[in-house]
């Protein structure tokens, strides 16, 4: 299955209809512009866990490594731009915004811009594709946050509903399909049939893996996060195989462990499994940032700077597989779940695109989704969003 191409010219009478929404909200983690926003950017993300100033500074040197910033915003601007764009292509008149959660534009300014400019009803696009506390539910505690300024999800004058999961759609999976066939490419032939595919994420404490995505539902690796990323991992490999005639080796791995080292996270790391293959004699590997929609932080310097030199140093051959960043498809992917969305609220039947054995994800999080690991906190776009606390 393919998603769908932008509908640059289309004809009026073939405009999607996006009704009832008003604007579209792009939603993102935010990072630090220059050196001096490196400290207060990482106070923001770590408020409330008292960690020392000294250890933000020494986490600080990675941002330092690249001039003090962060890809993040910028590939925040380029998509922003690229999803208006497609929009207009395909007859969409919808204004779009972007607010970060932890730092400028921020999601509270951009919530009060958007009431000034008149608009009543948003739907969300999260740069986050996945299920868990920090990835799905503290965005929405986020934006409960912003909105309850201005009224809370009662009395505010500006509606937002968050568009569903998208680790399984068509446009973003086939984008991670070609980047996987574009890193094989720079690879030595001679290697390519034994390459083993490295799939890797953000890790996460696992107990908050544990509690991740519906508590209702039967995760067969018992975890939504991991069933996710596994279920993702297993239909672009079995695409690559389609492709090159090759099934490869493949594996879920993590990066950017942080946090006291006596709580356990999701293993194995990156490098640690690198080292791995080459004891066991693998002959090259492609390092595939799944986890991530664009060059974030983690992926510039966790993959880019350490992983790449793991493999040089072990003497493996090794290259990064791109992420889907602005991809025209990726970016039709927002305007088809913009569509989608749109409908059900409308109250017609739709049938949402999406790949592998998980299927298409709730557009409403359910009761007790990705429970706050630390405290309760109210939530919006939830079935237990509280209409006012």
């Amino acid at each position: 299955m393919t998603a769908p191409e932008p509908a640059a010219g289309a004809a009026p009478d073939a405009t999607p209809d996006v009704r009832p929404f008003d604007a579209l909200l792009l939603v993102s983690f935010g990072g630090p512009e220059k050196p001096e926003d490196v400290v207060p950017f990482l106070e923001n993300v770590t408020r409330g866990r008292g960690i020392p100033k000294e250890r933000l500074e020494e986490v600080g040197e990675h941002y330092f490594l690249f001039g003090g910033r962060s890809p993040i915003n910028d590939q925040c601007r380029a998509l922003l731009a690229a999803i208006r764009e497609d929009l207009a292509g395909a007859g969409i008149d919808l204004p779009v915004y972007w607010g970060n959660r932890n730092w400028d534009p921020y999601l509270a300014d951009t919530l009060q811009q958007m009431a000034e400019d008149g608009i009543t009803r948003a739907a969300c696009f999260v740069t986050s594709a996945y299920s868990s506390w920090s990835s799905c539910r503290q965005y929405r505690e986020n934006l409960w946050d912003a909105i309850e300024p201005l009224g809370g999800p009662a009395g505010s004058p500006v509606q937002l509903q968050k568009l569903r999961h998208y680790f399984n759609h068509p446009g973003f999976v086939e984008p991670n399909v070609d980047a996987v066939l574009a890193a094989l490419s720079e690879l030595p032939e001679d290697v390519r049939a034994d390459v083993h595919l490295v799939f890797v994420t953000h890790s996460i404490p696992t107990a908050m893996s544990a509690t991740s995505g519906d508590p209702e539902r039967h995760w067969e690796e018992g975890s939504a996060y991991v069933a996710q990323h596994l279920d993702v991992a297993r239909t672009i490999t079995a695409r690559v195989a389609e492709e090159t005639g090759t099934q490869h080796e493949m594996a879920l791995t993590y990066c950017s462990r942080s946090g006291s080292p006596h709580v356990p996270w999701l293993e194995p790391d990156v490098n640690d499994h690198l080292t791995e293959l080459h004891g066991a004699g693998a002959r090259a590997a492609v390092v595939i940032p799944v986890g991530f929609v664009s060059d974030h932080m983690e992926v510039v310097y966790d993959l880019d700077t350490e992983a790449l030199a793991t493999a040089e140093e072990l003497g493996l051959p090794a290259a990064r597989a791109a992420t889907a960043g602005t991809d025209p498809r990726f970016v039709a992917m927002v305007r088809d779940l913009l569509v989608e969305r749109a409908a059900l609220e409308r109250g017609e039947e739709v049938a949402p695109a999406a790949t592998g054995e998980i299927g298409p994800m709730w557009n409403v999080c359910p009761v007790g989704c990705c429970a706050n690991p630390r405290a309760e906190r109210p939530a919006l776009c939830g079935r237990d969003t509280p209409a006012s606390v």
